[in-house]
């Protein structure tokens, strides 16, 4: 365990994880290091490698972070596989996690954050919904590795 810039309690390596790793797992991944910088070392994945979702893209622009730069990939193309925690997204990211630490010393936690490319409607309904999907994970996010205090020295 490491601590953040105000104290908080992270975990030295975090996976996220979903489908795709096209929306919800680089979406994550982005705030984390976003919020935590070099404290703690983040990757994603998925279970299969999609491609990146353009609607993602925007949503995480819209707040100054880029992901453009992001190649998808999937948890057997993953050049790392120590982590401390992995955060899962989708149900199928959470089977996968389970199946490939049953003989680790890892952490699994799975965060309900509906898929957004699974809504239909106008593009600006859609883009509420990847809004929403970012959100939902800004604020897991803070709730997990909530800021406090410093341990003594």
């Amino acid at each position: 365990m490491t601590h953040g810039p105000n104290g908080e309690e992270l975990p030295d390596a975090v996976l996220f994880s979903c489908s795709m790793n096209a929306i919800r797992s680089p979406m994550a991944a982005a705030l984390m290091k976003h919020l935590f910088g070099t404290h703690v070392y983040v990757e994603s994945c998925g279970v299969k490698a999609g491609v990146l979702d353009p609607l993602a893209v925007e949503v995480m622009d819209e707040i100054g972070i880029d992901l453009a730069h992001l190649h998808p990939k999937s948890f057997e193309t993953l050049a790392d596989t120590s982590f401390d925690l992995i955060i899962t997204l989708s149900p199928q990211a959470r089977h996968k996690a389970l199946e490939l630490t049953r003989t680790m010393a890892v952490e699994v936690e799975y965060w309900k954050v509906p898929d957004p490319s699974a809504y239909d409607g106008s593009r600006e309904q859609r883009l509420i919904a990847y809004r929403q999907a970012r959100d939902t994970i800004l604020r897991f996010l803070k709730e997990r590795f909530a800021a406090r205090p410093a341990p003594e020295p």
